[in-house]
């Protein structure tokens, strides 16, 4: 019998993403997808989104998905070539819990704005564990406090030691 592969979910910022969090996105995509993950993203062509899924595409057999908030109307269907499936939802900012809650593990990358906020939360209230991936000391404080459900973590394969480990444990 047949497995359920493991779902990863990456956070982060569009288009007002970091450059140091957009190289990190690609390096986590790519460790992702090496693993036999899948990646689960916002599905957007830009940032932390665009990086991660970028890095899963180099790896064979990867598989990417993306969430993405608008409906899929002409030109909205022309997504990001480094998806393998867009799941398009017409629920805008509300996608975020899809996102979250489909997601057997979440890292939020560097951080971001309050849509980045509302999927760490979500990933909190919906007892997902949430590993945050140098984002900024206030970010991982207040995520920190909330919960034991949420790590913090300063490097990729960090990173992805605590997803492996975070598995075992569920």
């Amino acid at each position: 019998m047949r497995s359920r592969r493991t779902v990863v979910g990456v956070m982060g910022a569009g288009e007002g993403a970091s450059v140091e969090a957009v190289a990190l996105a690609e390096e986590l995509g790519e460790c992702i997808s090496y693993r036999g993950w899948v990646l689960l993203t916002g599905g957007r062509p830009a940032g932390v989104m665009a990086a991660a899924s970028r890095g899963a595409a180099r790896v064979e057999g990867h598989l990417v998905v993306g969430v993405l908030p608008d409906e899929g109307k002409g030109e909205e269907r022309q997504t990001m070539a480094d998806l393998d499936l867009a799941l398009f939802t017409g629920m805008g900012k509300a996608r975020n819990v899809i996102n979250v809650l489909s997601a057997d593990v979440v890292v939020i990358c560097g951080g971001g704005g309050p849509g980045t906020a509302s999927e760490a939360a979500h990933a909190l209230n919906g007892g997902r564990p949430l590993i945050l991936l140098a984002v900024p000391v206030l970010w991982r404080e207040f995520f920190c406090s909330l919960s034991k459900g949420a790590e913090s973590v300063s490097d990729v394969q960090e990173c992805c030691r605590l997803i492996e480990a975070r598995l075992t444990e569920a």
